[in-house]
């Protein structure tokens, strides 16, 4: 199968206040199939969000130098300008954040904000755009009402605004989705039920997912692959359960140490703990 995405060599070099370079990303390369979820674990600062901002175009010139190649079915995002960036962003490529309280205008009703992206990138009249976007807010699992659907973000929980983001991300059938550490702000049962989503979500429309977390369990229970990020460098990668089982590397056996309690044998690991361990 031909990759969806392929990045070549991948170095960020950002520009510090003292004139010298933090290497963020040192010469990574991978490729993403359609409709695989390729997971990406490192503690903070591997360089597993550098390599996010650096698939949308979001890291300026001024920021950062950024070498190697980024192709996106066959388009090379890394040479670019900014307005054939934003053809791509939010419409191809979309990426759902980490704190949605951040990613969302607090002064904007919710049904607003996913309908201003399907605006953004389809010639379509402003009530269509609302009705898509309800239609989206409904299918990640908000209730169908005036009040959701007119509420400030203030208004909602957290795992609310969670499926928020979610839509804006999905509201206009991108083939590739950036998860950076989604569910770092929810608490178990609210993850457990964002994953099982994501999952419904993948198969229903055919996503390619690049999930970026630290956290084991969330990546047992939906990738198919991971990469294994230490000081900007993949250092290994393969399926979870070769990764639990086998790992090949010191750093990979430490990051996954913090869950020995699944054991070899029966049901695989990835199975138990999406099943059982996600939910607390």
């Amino acid at each position: 199968m031909e990759p969806l995405l392929q990045v070549r060599d991948l170095k960020i070099d950002y520009h510090c206040a003292d004139s010298t370079q933090g290497h963020a990303v040192k010469g990574v390369s991978f490729d993403i199939v359609p409709g695989e979820v390729l997971g990406v674990m490192g503690e903070s600062g591997c360089g597993k969000t550098s390599i996010a901002l650096a698939l949308l175009g979001l890291l300026s010139k001024d920021q950062a130098d950024i070498s190697g190649s980024i192709v996106f079915r066959d388009q090379d995002l890394l040479s670019m300008d900014e307005r054939s960036l934003q053809k791509i962003r939010g419409a191809q490529i979309s990426m759902v954040y980490q704190e949605p309280g951040i990613a969302l205008s607090p002064v904007m009703r919710v049904d607003t904000q996913v309908a201003e992206v399907a605006r953004a990138h389809h010639n379509w009249k402003w009530e269509r755009c609302i009705e898509e976007a309800r239609l989206m807010l409904a299918r990640v699992g908000l209730p169908s009402t005036d009040r959701i659907f007119s509420a400030y973000p203030h208004q909602l929980s957290g795992g609310q605004l969670q499926r928020v983001v979610l839509a804006q991300a999905l509201i206009c059938r991108p083939a590739l989705v950036v998860a950076d550490e989604p569910t770092a702000s929810l608490d178990a049962r609210s993850q457990s039920d964002f994953i099982a989503l994501l999952r419904e979500l993948r198969q229903e429309m055919q996503l390619s997912l690049l999930l970026i977390s630290h956290t084991p369990e969330i990546q047992a229970s939906i990738a198919d692959r991971v990469m294994v990020m230490k000081d900007g460098r993949i250092i290994e990668q393969g399926s979870f359960d070769k990764l639990y089982s086998n790992p090949s590397h010191p750093y990979t056996k430490a990051l996954l140490r913090r869950d020995r309690s699944v054991k070899s044998g029966g049901d695989s690991a990835p199975d138990r703990i999406g099943q059982e361990q996600l939910v607390g």
